[in-house]
């Protein structure tokens, strides 16, 4: 997917670079960091910070379950040579059994916390790709491209619009009235 971003950006400079020399003075570029935009707006922010509780009360449980796995295993160590062969069977069936579960929770938690932060963000990316478009179409810009998805190592700070996009999303540009 990141490769194709790549081509598709490629093919895009090579075509605005393309035109004639008269038309080339006129292209104007930009880029800007959508991640970190998100990250440092404040409804970005409070994203963060909700999804920071989750993780909390979640990682609180698994350690939870881990702790008991752990002493369950403990005891299984401290007992097998007093336990019977069906007694010691059985509790290591519960021991896997018990496993397995965590194993789950923690993929469970981690597509929940996927899922989650999706939603969180999308809003916040969806407003900020209206921003983006209006500042282009404002500021006569040629292309915009996000810097960490097109694969741009290096542009002068006058050309990345991060700190703009940034003040102009708190400012509520972009929301729905």
């Amino acid at each position: 997917m990141s490769l194709k971003r790549h081509a598709i950006t490629l093919c895009a400079a090579l075509l605005v670079s393309s035109f004639a020399p008269t038309i080339y003075a006129q292209v104007r570029v930009a880029t800007v960091d959508l991640q970190r935009a998100i990250n440092e707006t404040e409804d970005g922010r409070r994203a963060k910070a909700q999804l920071k509780r989750l993780f909390k009360r979640r990682q609180d449980t698994l350690d939870k379950q881990q702790n008991d796995l752990k002493r369950m295993k403990e005891q299984i160590e401290q007992q097998k040579n007093v336990l019977s062969r069906e007694a010691l069977q059985e509790r290591l069936e519960s021991y896997q059994s018990a496993f397995v579960e965590l194993q789950q929770a923690y993929v469970e938690y981690q597509q929940e916390l996927a899922q989650q932060e999706g939603q969180l963000t999308k809003r916040i990316l969806k407003r900020m790709q209206e921003i983006v478009r209006r500042m282009g179409q404002s500021e006569g810009y040629t292309l915009i491209v996000e810097r960490n998805e097109s694969g741009v190592v290096w542009i002068p700070s006058n050309l990345d619009l991060t700190d703009e996009l940034i003040q102009r999303y708190n400012s509520g540009a972009g929301e729905r009235r």
